[in-house]
C-alpha cells in the first residue's frame, strides 16, 4: 500500500478494448511489501501477454496497469529482502501482478537479476525478462532438451521466437529450425539462430523433430504434433492466431509415444519464483557475454498504444520496449551501482 500522496505516471487500461482505451495517468506510487521490492523504471517491455490483458482475453482487474517485465534501479526494498540493495541497476519479471508501464513498480525479489558491472544496457535489460527466461525455462525446464535434439519453433522472428533459436543452440540443439508467417521476415528469422527458416505451410516438409515449441496455435498446433519423432515433446505457449482451440486426442499421444505440454510464465512464476528468477539471471548473463543477442527498438511510455498496434499486427522482428525514464549510463551502456 502507498502511505503518502506522491504520484507516478502510468498507462493504464480503464475498459477493455481496442488500443484507443490505453491512457497515460496519475497513480499513487507503490510501496513494497515483505520479500519484494520497488523499482525506479527506466525501461518497460511490450508484449503480446499485454495486448491480451487490453483486449480482456484475461481477467484483471480495471483499472488495471499493464507490464510485465522492467529494467530499472531498486527504489526501496521490502521487509526481509537482503540481498539487494537501494539504488541497484536491476532487470525484473513483474508478471505476477503487473504493473510495467509505470514510473515505479513493484514485485518479487526472488524475480530479480542484478545488472552490477555487466556490459549490458537498460534499454536491453528490459526486452529479456519475459521472452528470455521463458526460452530457457521452456527448452530446459518443460521439453528437457537433450544434446544433437532437433527443435521447430514457431514465429522465429517474434520476441520470444528470436530467443528460442539462440537459446536452443546455447543448449546443444543438433537441428534448429524456425518458421514464420511471410517471406519478409525468413532474412530476420535466420539471425537468430536458425539452421533454415521457412514458411509455416511448409512445415509437412521440413523432417522430424524432438522438440516444437507453439505460440501461434491452429493448424501449427496440429502440424507440429505431427512432426514429432517418437518421444518427441510439443510444448504449448500462446494463441496468436486466435484460432479454434485445437483438440488432442490422449491415445493418439499414447500411442505414438509423444507428450504435450502447456507453459505459461506468469503461473510458472506465481508458482515457482525463485526458479523463474534463475533462468532470469541466466538470460542475463549469456546476453551480457554476448551468447544471447536481442534486437530492440524503444518507443516512449506515451506511445504504448503504437507498441500494441506494432504488436498486434504480426509485423513486428525483435522485441519494443517503451522508455519510461532515462538517464546517462540508461540505454546502449553497461549498467554499474
Amino acid at each position: 500500500m502507498n502511505s503518502n500522496n506522491a504520484q507516478m505516471r502510468a498507462v493504464t487500461i480503464p475498459k477493455f478494448g481496442e488500443v484507443e482505451v490505453l491512457r497515460v495517468e496519475q497513480m499513487p506510487i507503490p510501496e513494497p511489501g515483505p520479500g519484494q521490492v520497488a523499482i525506479d523504471v527506466a525501461y518497460a517491455g511490450a508484449n503480446f501477454a499485454e495486448v491480451l490483458y487490453r483486449r480482456g482475453v484475461v481477467d484483471v482487474p480495471l483499472p488495471f496497469v499493464p507490464g510485465i517485465e522492467v529494467s530499472g534501479r531498486i527504489r526501496a526494498l521490502g521487509a526481509g529482502v537482503t540481498d539487494l540493495r537501494v539504488g541497484q541497476p536491476v532487470a525484473a519479471l513483474t508478471i505476477v501482478n503487473s504493473g510495467g508501464y509505470a514510473e515505479v513498480v513493484v514485485t518479487s525479489a526472488d524475480l530479480v537479476a542484478p545488472l552490477d558491472g555487466l556490459d549490458i544496457g537498460l534499454d536491453v535489460a528490459a526486452a529479456l525478462p519475459s521472452n528470455s527466461t521463458t526460452a530457457f525455462l521452456v527448452l530446459d525446464r518443460v521439453a528437457r532438451i537433450e544434446a544433437g535434439d532437433r527443435v521447430l519453433v514457431h514465429a522465429a522472428a517474434g520476441g520470444v521466437g528470436s530467443q528460442l533459436g539462440q537459446t536452443a543452440r546455447l543448449l546443444g540443439a543438433g537441428r534448429v529450425v524456425g518458421t514464420v508467417g511471410s517471406e519478409a521476415k525468413i532474412e530476420t528469422a535466420k539471425g537468430f539462430g536458425y539452421d533454415e527458416v521457412i514458411l509455416r505451410d511448409q512445415i509437412a516438409e521440413a523432417g522430424e523433430f524432438d522438440i516444437a515449441v507453439d505460440m501461434v496455435g491452429g493448424p501449427s498446433r496440429t502440424a507440429s504434433l505431427d512432426r514429432l519423432a517418437p518421444m518427441g515433446r510439443l510444448v504449448v505457449m500462446g494463441n496468436a492466431s486466435g484460432a479454434d482451440d485445437v483438440g488432442i486426442l490422449a491415445n493418439h499421444l499414447w500411442f505414438t509415444n509423444k507428450t504435450v505440454s502447456g507453459f505459461n510464465l506468469a503461473a510458472f512464476s506465481a508458482a515457482f519464483p525463485h526458479d523463474a528468477g534463475r533462468a532470469l539471471r541466466r538470460a542475463v548473463q549469456a546476453a551480457a557475454q554476448g551468447t544471447l543477442g536481442v534486437q530492440v527498438e524503444a518507443l516512449p511510455l506515451e506511445q504504448a498504444a503504437e507498441a500494441h498496434r506494432r504488436i498486434e499486427s504480426g509485423q513486428t522482428t525483435g522485441k519494443l520496449v517503451l522508455t519510461v525514464a532515462t538517464t546517462s549510463r540508461g540505454a546502449s551502456h553497461p549498467v554499474g551501482p
